[in-house]
Protein backbone atom coordinates (compact mmCIF):
# COMPACT_ATOMS: atom_id res chain seq x y z
CA UNK A 1 0.00 0.00 0.00
CA UNK A 2 1.44 3.54 -0.94
CA UNK A 3 2.53 5.82 1.78
CA UNK A 4 0.88 9.03 1.70
CA UNK A 5 3.22 12.27 2.66
CA UNK A 6 1.36 14.62 4.85
CA UNK A 7 1.08 18.44 3.52
CA UNK A 8 0.89 21.22 5.69
CA UNK A 9 -2.00 23.59 5.74
CA UNK A 10 -1.93 26.16 3.14
CA UNK A 11 -3.43 28.72 5.60
CA UNK A 12 -0.69 28.46 8.48
CA UNK A 13 1.98 29.43 5.22
CA UNK A 14 -0.37 32.34 4.57
CA UNK A 15 -0.21 33.54 8.12
CA UNK A 16 3.23 33.81 8.24
CA UNK A 17 3.55 35.39 5.15
CA UNK A 18 1.00 37.86 6.72
CA UNK A 19 2.77 38.48 9.39
CA UNK A 20 6.14 38.53 7.75
CA UNK A 21 4.08 41.48 5.50
CA UNK A 22 2.93 43.00 8.42
CA UNK A 23 6.41 43.65 10.46
CA UNK A 24 8.12 44.70 7.46
CA UNK A 25 5.47 47.40 6.69
CA UNK A 26 5.64 48.48 10.01
CA UNK A 27 9.52 48.60 10.15
CA UNK A 28 9.17 50.90 6.99
CA UNK A 29 6.78 53.05 8.36
CA UNK A 30 8.77 53.38 11.38
CA UNK A 31 12.36 53.94 8.72
CA UNK A 32 10.20 56.51 7.55
CA UNK A 33 8.83 58.07 10.33
CA UNK A 34 12.27 58.69 11.58
CA UNK A 35 13.34 59.81 8.76
CA UNK A 36 11.02 62.56 8.15
CA UNK A 37 11.53 63.51 12.12
CA UNK A 38 15.29 63.48 11.06
CA UNK A 39 14.23 65.72 8.01
CA UNK A 40 12.28 68.14 10.25
CA UNK A 41 14.82 68.69 12.59
CA UNK A 42 17.56 69.51 9.88
CA UNK A 43 15.43 71.81 8.49
CA UNK A 44 15.13 73.32 11.58
CA UNK A 45 18.59 73.46 12.64
CA UNK A 46 19.33 75.07 9.32
CA UNK A 47 16.39 77.44 9.47
CA UNK A 48 17.94 78.86 12.42
CA UNK A 49 21.63 79.12 11.04
CA UNK A 50 22.90 78.95 7.71
CA UNK A 51 18.96 79.43 6.25
CA UNK A 52 18.70 82.22 8.33
CA UNK A 53 18.53 86.03 7.64
CA UNK A 54 21.19 87.78 9.08
CA UNK A 55 19.85 90.64 10.89
CA UNK A 56 19.23 93.95 9.31
CA UNK A 57 17.80 97.04 10.80
CA UNK A 58 16.60 98.25 7.14
CA UNK A 59 17.08 96.78 3.90
CA UNK A 60 20.35 97.54 3.25
CA UNK A 61 22.81 97.61 5.80
CA UNK A 62 26.85 97.59 6.05
CA UNK A 63 28.95 95.45 7.67
CA UNK A 64 32.31 96.47 8.59
CA UNK A 65 34.97 93.58 9.00
CA UNK A 66 37.81 94.45 10.47
CA UNK A 67 41.67 93.66 9.69
CA UNK A 68 42.35 90.07 11.87
CA UNK A 69 38.87 89.87 12.12
CA UNK A 70 37.59 85.70 12.59
CA UNK A 71 34.94 83.34 11.56
CA UNK A 72 34.96 82.07 14.84
CA UNK A 73 34.05 85.44 16.93
CA UNK A 74 32.33 86.28 14.41
CA UNK A 75 30.17 83.36 14.54
CA UNK A 76 29.72 83.26 18.99
CA UNK A 77 28.77 87.28 18.44
CA UNK A 78 26.15 86.18 16.83
CA UNK A 79 25.18 83.66 18.93
CA UNK A 80 25.80 85.76 21.95
CA UNK A 81 23.51 88.26 20.99
CA UNK A 82 20.59 85.69 19.94
CA UNK A 83 20.79 86.00 16.23
CA UNK A 84 21.62 83.07 15.32
CA UNK A 85 21.84 79.20 16.71
CA UNK A 86 23.60 76.08 16.62
CA UNK A 87 26.64 77.82 15.92
CA UNK A 88 28.71 75.13 15.66
CA UNK A 89 26.92 74.36 12.31
CA UNK A 90 28.19 77.92 11.38
CA UNK A 91 31.53 76.67 11.81
CA UNK A 92 31.50 73.33 10.37
CA UNK A 93 30.02 75.10 7.26
CA UNK A 94 32.66 77.71 6.99
CA UNK A 95 35.82 75.22 8.08
CA UNK A 96 34.27 72.47 5.06
CA UNK A 97 32.94 74.90 2.27
CA UNK A 98 34.61 78.17 2.96
CA UNK A 99 38.13 77.16 4.35
CA UNK A 100 39.19 80.86 4.25
CA UNK A 101 39.36 83.89 6.51
CA UNK A 102 37.91 86.95 6.66
CA UNK A 103 38.67 90.22 4.49
CA UNK A 104 38.15 93.10 5.69
CA UNK A 105 36.12 95.91 4.28
CA UNK A 106 32.56 97.17 4.42
CA UNK A 107 30.33 95.18 2.48
CA UNK A 108 26.74 95.86 1.76
CA UNK A 109 23.94 93.35 3.28
CA UNK A 110 20.58 93.54 1.95
CA UNK A 111 17.88 92.32 3.90
CA UNK A 112 16.60 88.68 3.71
CA UNK A 113 20.34 87.65 2.66
CA UNK A 114 20.83 83.98 4.45
CA UNK A 115 24.09 84.08 6.86
CA UNK A 116 25.42 81.20 4.97
CA UNK A 117 25.85 84.07 1.93
CA UNK A 118 27.70 86.57 4.31
CA UNK A 119 29.59 84.03 5.44
CA UNK A 120 30.81 83.44 1.52
CA UNK A 121 30.12 87.17 1.17
CA UNK A 122 32.79 88.35 3.43
CA UNK A 123 36.03 85.79 2.23
CA UNK A 124 36.16 87.56 -1.00
CA UNK A 125 37.59 91.70 -0.78
CA UNK A 126 36.41 92.18 -4.25
CA UNK A 127 32.89 92.18 -2.48
CA UNK A 128 33.50 94.79 -0.24
CA UNK A 129 31.29 97.98 -1.17
CA UNK A 130 34.18 100.23 0.96
CA UNK A 131 37.86 100.32 2.44
CA UNK A 132 38.59 99.86 6.20
CA UNK A 133 41.52 103.13 7.11
CA UNK A 134 42.61 102.41 10.55
CA UNK A 135 44.93 105.38 11.92
CA UNK A 136 46.68 104.45 14.43
CA UNK A 137 47.32 107.31 16.85
CA UNK A 138 51.04 107.91 18.15
CA UNK A 139 51.93 106.31 14.24
CA UNK A 140 53.84 109.23 12.15
CA UNK A 141 52.96 110.51 8.73
CA UNK A 142 55.23 108.20 6.97
CA UNK A 143 53.27 105.46 8.24
CA UNK A 144 50.27 106.54 7.27
CA UNK A 145 51.58 107.18 3.60
CA UNK A 146 53.02 103.62 3.85
CA UNK A 147 49.51 102.57 4.53
CA UNK A 148 47.98 103.83 1.82
CA UNK A 149 50.55 103.33 -0.35
CA UNK A 150 49.94 99.20 0.36
CA UNK A 151 46.45 99.60 0.19
CA UNK A 152 45.49 98.17 -3.45
CA UNK A 153 42.30 99.78 -3.22
CA UNK A 154 43.18 103.38 -3.07
CA UNK A 155 44.14 105.18 -5.94
CA UNK A 156 47.30 106.65 -5.61
CA UNK A 157 47.56 110.29 -6.85
CA UNK A 158 49.67 112.25 -4.49
CA UNK A 159 51.91 110.02 -1.88
CA UNK A 160 54.84 109.74 -4.21
CA UNK A 161 54.87 113.50 -4.22
CA UNK A 162 57.16 115.18 -1.86
CA UNK A 163 55.16 116.65 1.61
CA UNK A 164 55.27 120.00 0.80
CA UNK A 165 53.77 118.96 -2.26
CA UNK A 166 51.17 116.80 -0.42
CA UNK A 167 50.35 119.86 2.27
CA UNK A 168 49.90 122.01 -0.30
CA UNK A 169 47.12 119.93 -2.33
CA UNK A 170 45.11 119.53 0.74
CA UNK A 171 45.13 122.91 1.43
CA UNK A 172 46.81 122.90 4.80
CA UNK A 173 48.87 126.23 5.51
CA UNK A 174 51.51 124.39 7.62
CA UNK A 175 55.05 123.18 6.32
CA UNK A 176 55.23 119.67 8.15
CA UNK A 177 53.21 116.97 7.55
CA UNK A 178 53.53 115.88 10.78
CA UNK A 179 50.44 115.27 13.61
CA UNK A 180 48.05 116.99 10.80
CA UNK A 181 45.98 113.96 10.13
CA UNK A 182 43.11 112.43 12.80
CA UNK A 183 43.84 109.09 14.36
CA UNK A 184 40.75 106.73 14.08
CA UNK A 185 38.77 104.52 12.18
CA UNK A 186 37.58 105.59 8.66
CA UNK A 187 35.26 103.46 5.67
CA UNK A 188 35.97 105.27 2.64
CA UNK A 189 34.50 104.22 -1.00
CA UNK A 190 36.83 101.21 -3.15
CA UNK A 191 38.89 103.46 -5.96
CA UNK A 192 38.94 106.23 -3.17
CA UNK A 193 42.07 108.86 -3.73
CA UNK A 194 45.09 109.26 -1.33
CA UNK A 195 44.35 112.77 -1.71
CA UNK A 196 40.50 112.83 -1.19
CA UNK A 197 41.63 110.76 2.30
CA UNK A 198 44.41 113.02 3.58
CA UNK A 199 42.03 115.95 3.00
CA UNK A 200 39.47 114.64 5.25
CA UNK A 201 42.13 113.05 7.94
CA UNK A 202 43.68 116.99 7.64
CA UNK A 203 39.86 118.67 7.78
CA UNK A 204 39.15 116.42 11.33
CA UNK A 205 42.35 117.28 12.89
CA UNK A 206 41.97 121.13 12.37
CA UNK A 207 38.47 120.56 13.72
CA UNK A 208 39.27 118.57 16.36
CA UNK A 209 42.13 121.33 17.17
CA UNK A 210 39.94 124.05 17.04
CA UNK A 211 37.87 122.62 19.18
CA UNK A 212 39.49 121.75 21.99
CA UNK A 213 41.88 125.21 21.97
CA UNK A 214 38.29 127.07 22.13
CA UNK A 215 37.78 125.19 25.46
CA UNK A 216 41.44 124.77 27.13
CA UNK A 217 42.67 125.85 30.78
CA UNK A 218 43.84 129.27 31.34
CA UNK A 219 47.56 130.19 31.87
CA UNK A 220 49.50 127.61 29.49
CA UNK A 221 52.62 128.28 28.04
CA UNK A 222 51.20 127.67 24.15
CA UNK A 223 51.79 130.35 21.93
CA UNK A 224 48.90 129.11 19.61
CA UNK A 225 47.54 125.58 18.94
CA UNK A 226 49.82 124.31 16.93
CA UNK A 227 52.36 124.11 19.86
CA UNK A 228 49.30 122.57 22.03
CA UNK A 229 49.21 119.88 19.23
CA UNK A 230 52.97 119.59 19.66
CA UNK A 231 52.53 118.63 23.52
CA UNK A 232 49.58 116.40 22.66
CA UNK A 233 52.04 114.51 19.84
CA UNK A 234 54.53 114.18 22.59
CA UNK A 235 51.97 113.10 25.56
CA UNK A 236 50.80 110.33 23.23
CA UNK A 237 54.11 108.73 22.56
CA UNK A 238 54.60 109.11 26.42
CA UNK A 239 51.74 106.78 27.59
CA UNK A 240 49.47 104.68 26.25
CA UNK A 241 47.03 104.82 29.56
CA UNK A 242 44.65 106.93 29.19
CA UNK A 243 44.27 107.46 32.86
CA UNK A 244 47.94 108.87 32.62
CA UNK A 245 47.18 111.77 29.83
CA UNK A 246 46.98 114.59 31.98
CA UNK A 247 49.61 114.11 34.49
CA UNK A 248 51.90 113.19 32.03
CA UNK A 249 51.34 116.93 29.94
CA UNK A 250 51.27 118.35 33.61
CA UNK A 251 54.78 117.23 34.15
CA UNK A 252 55.95 118.88 30.85
CA UNK A 253 53.63 121.72 31.02
CA UNK A 254 55.36 122.45 34.77
CA UNK A 255 58.37 121.98 33.10
CA UNK A 256 58.22 124.77 30.19
CA UNK A 257 56.45 126.59 33.06
CA UNK A 258 60.03 126.71 34.85
CA UNK A 259 62.68 126.43 32.33
CA UNK A 260 63.20 123.36 32.58
CA UNK A 261 64.37 121.26 29.46
CA UNK A 262 60.78 118.49 28.42
CA UNK A 263 63.85 115.47 28.38
CA UNK A 264 61.76 113.12 26.54
CA UNK A 265 62.97 110.17 24.91
CA UNK A 266 60.44 110.32 21.80
CA UNK A 267 61.74 113.63 20.84
CA UNK A 268 65.28 112.00 20.70
CA UNK A 269 64.09 108.82 18.59
CA UNK A 270 61.73 110.80 16.20
CA UNK A 271 64.80 113.02 15.93
CA UNK A 272 67.23 109.96 14.84
CA UNK A 273 64.63 109.19 12.11
CA UNK A 274 65.91 106.26 10.10
CA UNK A 275 69.34 105.87 12.43
CA UNK A 276 66.81 104.42 15.22
CA UNK A 277 67.35 100.77 15.32
CA UNK A 278 65.69 100.54 18.61
CA UNK A 279 67.78 101.44 21.38
CA UNK A 280 68.74 104.85 22.79
CA UNK A 281 72.46 105.49 23.68
CA UNK A 282 73.59 107.82 25.88
CA UNK A 283 75.50 109.42 22.78
CA UNK A 284 71.86 109.51 21.49
CA UNK A 285 71.03 112.46 24.01
CA UNK A 286 73.53 114.41 23.94
CA UNK A 287 73.55 114.61 20.11
CA UNK A 288 71.85 117.39 19.00
CA UNK A 289 68.78 117.35 16.52
CA UNK A 290 66.54 120.14 16.30
CA UNK A 291 64.08 117.52 18.03
CA UNK A 292 66.52 116.52 21.16
CA UNK A 293 64.43 117.76 24.26
CA UNK A 294 67.72 116.88 26.02
CA UNK A 295 70.01 119.69 24.13
CA UNK A 296 67.13 122.41 23.29
CA UNK A 297 64.91 124.49 24.94
CA UNK A 298 61.41 123.68 24.75
CA UNK A 299 59.01 122.48 22.50
CA UNK A 300 60.40 120.75 19.15
CA UNK A 301 59.56 122.55 15.91
CA UNK A 302 56.59 120.12 14.97
CA UNK A 303 54.71 117.16 16.53
CA UNK A 304 56.55 113.71 16.27
CA UNK A 305 53.36 111.84 15.77
CA UNK A 306 49.62 111.84 15.12
CA UNK A 307 47.90 112.40 18.46
CA UNK A 308 44.60 111.43 19.08
CA UNK A 309 42.10 113.51 20.40
CA UNK A 310 42.49 112.21 24.22
CA UNK A 311 46.22 113.55 23.98
CA UNK A 312 44.68 117.12 22.34
CA UNK A 313 42.61 117.50 24.97
CA UNK A 314 45.01 116.24 27.61
CA UNK A 315 47.70 118.86 26.31
CA UNK A 316 45.51 121.50 27.03
CA UNK A 317 43.79 120.75 30.10
CA UNK A 318 46.93 118.99 32.78
CA UNK A 319 46.40 118.44 35.92
CA UNK A 320 47.34 120.99 38.70
CA UNK A 321 50.02 118.77 40.64
CA UNK A 322 53.34 119.11 41.68
CA UNK A 323 55.67 116.31 39.72
CA UNK A 324 58.22 117.29 37.50
CA UNK A 325 59.28 113.82 36.70
CA UNK A 326 58.23 110.47 35.89
CA UNK A 327 59.47 107.17 35.09
CA UNK A 328 57.66 103.71 33.78
CA UNK A 329 57.34 101.21 36.64
CA UNK A 330 58.15 97.98 34.53
CA UNK A 331 54.69 96.95 35.26
CA UNK A 332 52.64 99.54 33.19
CA UNK A 333 52.06 103.39 33.75
CA UNK A 334 54.15 105.22 35.11
CA UNK A 335 55.26 107.23 38.77
CA UNK A 336 55.36 110.50 39.07
CA UNK A 337 57.68 112.72 41.33
CA UNK A 338 57.84 115.93 42.37
CA UNK A 339 61.63 115.72 43.79
CA UNK A 340 64.34 114.41 42.24
CA UNK A 341 65.28 112.35 45.14
CA UNK A 342 62.00 110.50 45.02
CA UNK A 343 62.45 110.26 40.71
CA UNK A 344 66.23 108.48 41.54
CA UNK A 345 64.20 106.06 44.06
CA UNK A 346 61.49 106.02 41.35
CA UNK A 347 63.81 104.72 38.53
CA UNK A 348 65.65 102.42 40.80
CA UNK A 349 62.48 100.53 41.38
CA UNK A 350 62.08 100.43 37.55
CA UNK A 351 65.73 98.67 37.21
CA UNK A 352 64.97 95.85 40.00
CA UNK A 353 61.52 95.46 38.68
CA UNK A 354 63.03 94.74 34.68
CA UNK A 355 65.84 92.52 36.34
CA UNK A 356 62.51 90.35 38.08
CA UNK A 357 60.79 90.67 35.07
CA UNK A 358 63.60 89.40 32.58
CA UNK A 359 64.52 86.18 35.60
CA UNK A 360 60.83 85.11 35.48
Amino acid sequence: MAKQTQRKPATSNRSAKNKSGFFNQKFLKVIALVCVIGLLICAYVLSQSLWKDYPTDKKVQMLSVEKGQTYSKFIEQLAENDQVKFPIVLKLYQRLLINDTMKAGVYEVHQGTSIASVLNMVSNAENAQMIRILVIEGTTFKQLKQQLKNNQYVKNTVLNQPDTAILKAIGASETHPEGLFAPNTYFYAKGETDLTILKDLYQRQQKILAEEWAKRSADLPYANAYEALIMASIVEKETSVDAELEQVSGVFVRRLNIGMRLQTDPTVIYGMGDRYKGNIRRSDLTTPTPYNTYTINGLPPTPIALPSQKSIHAALHPDDGKAIYFVATGNGGHTFSTTLDEHNQAVKDYLAQLRKNRNQ
